[in-house]
């Protein structure tokens, strides 16, 4: 790189970062989001209790656990393999989302086919400084296998930030593919694109010093060879498991740019570790499209979850069911929205999280709903104190009103749902 190098390294390490001073107005600027940080439990000694990670369950077999020793590439490849395989090479993920895919919410997803799921991004130097970490992550025996994902700058302040949750995931995640302005600002996610010196160094770190698996998540480049050397370099680096979103940084809108599957087969073609794709899915069917058409491992759903947590039982949402290319028919799967939420809720009763989490996964599961009776989501809206009584009782007003927007499956294909329930 540039001699500016240097400079960029120190001036990243820096304490008082935009993100830090960003996250503190949050907290304290506007009273309702504040109530909205706080954990739903009934009190602060519950919550002292129930925020904490439960019992440290026994992690993976790590087989790439060598502390401090470099390995050849070949003995890596092998031990990736081994440790994705000893996973059961899981195809249906929970992409990273921003506090959207926490606990409560991957659980939801894997009763509903999900096989593996990442936590929302977490920032390692907040991680390693807060008191109140586990409101951020938490975790329990069935949230397996998991991908702990963190946003980063500097190696050692990643590695701390590591070590505090190598008991608990199956990977450590390092996101290099956050687009938004708010990483822009904290040189981190795909503006490390910029820095590729740097990116390898914190792969280096932790491959290095971590007895779990590195995974990294990353956007490609407008220039296919330019990917294809980023993907090389993470590999030789210590990666052992590359999850490809087929966009580029500047392709934010995924309603208005479509993921290249193209990309993606080449760098799945170009290495030798496990690859999993993100992009471009809206239902099941486009999941195996995708793995066909690229060779992947696997294939990371966002957006299309949080509408409708059981994408991967092969459940559609009604626009979905309607814009079938191929014509096939679409019944009422039994199941709607509305159930999904309750069984959410329920979910976070048992394992806490903050209310704004809550409040976000309501707005978008209960989408629909709401565009027939906008009464209903201005009461959401409305509701500065939120609880599980008030929550309850506003899915049961929507069912009451009437208009139910079912999920939609397949005529050919029986619901999952005595499956699931026996």
């Amino acid at each position: 790189m540039k001699p500016s190098h240097l400079t960029l390294l120190k001036s990243l390490r820096t304490r008082d970062s935009p993100l830090s001073r960003i996250r503190t107005m949050t907290l304290t600027s506007n009273p309702s989001q504040a109530r909205d940080d706080l954990l739903c439990s009934e009190s602060d000694q519950q919550q002292q209790s129930d925020a904490q990670i439960e019992k440290p369950v026994e992690a993976a077999p790590a087989t790439l656990g060598a502390r401090c020793q470099i390995l050849s590439i070949e003995t890596r490849v092998e031990q990736a393999w081994a440790h994705w395989k000893k996973l059961g090479r899981p195809k249906y993920i929970v992409a990273p989302m921003v506090d959207n895919s926490e606990l409560p919410f991957r659980l939801l997803c894997q009763k509903y086919g999900a096989q593996a799921a990442y936590t929302p991004m977490l920032h390692s130097r907040i991680f390693t400084e807060t008191d109140n970490r586990n409101k951020e992550f938490t975790t329990c025996k069935e949230d397996r296998p998991l991908f702990v994902q963190f946003c980063a700058n500097d190696p050692d302040t990643l590695l701390e930030a590591a070590k505090r949750v190598e008991p608990y995931c199956d990977y450590v995640d390092i996101n290099l593919g956050c687009p938004q302005r708010i990483a822009r600002r904290g040189n981190y996610g795909a503006f490390l694109m910029d820095n590729l010196p740097l990116v390898k160094s914190l792969v280096e770190k932790l491959a290095q010093n971590l007895t779990v698996p590195v995974s990294c998540k990353i956007r490609i480049f407008p220039n296919l060879q330019d990917t294809l050397n980023y993907a090389k370099m993470l590999e030789d680096a210590g990666c052992s498991l590359l999850a490809v979103h087929g966009r580029t940084r500047d392709e934010k809108d995924g309603k208005k740019f479509r993921a290249d599957w193209g990309a993606i087969k080449e760098v799945r073609n170009a290495l030798r570790i496990p690859v999993l794709a993100n992009g471009n899915v809206r239902c099941i069917e486009d999941v195996e499209d995708c793995i066909r058409e690229t060779g992947v491992e696997g294939v990371l759903s966002a957006e299309t979850l949080l509408e409708n947590p059981a994408v991967f039982a092969g459940f559609r949402t009604a626009e979905w069911a309607k814009d079938n290319e191929e014509g096939e028919g679409y019944v009422d799967g039994g199941l709607d929205q509305g159930d999904l939420v309750v069984e959410y809720l329920k979910l976070c009763e048992k394992h806490p999280v903050p209310w704004r989490m809550i409040r976000s996964h309501v707005h978008k599961m209960l989408g629909d709903w709401f565009k027939v009776h906008p009464q209903v989501r201005e009461q959401l809206n409305a509701q500065n104190i939120l609880t599980f009584e008030f929550l309850y009782g506003l899915v049961d007003q929507l069912k009451e009103l009437g208009g139910r927007v079912p999920l939609y499956k397949k005529r050919k294909i029986d619901t999952l749902l005595k499956g699931l329930e026996n």
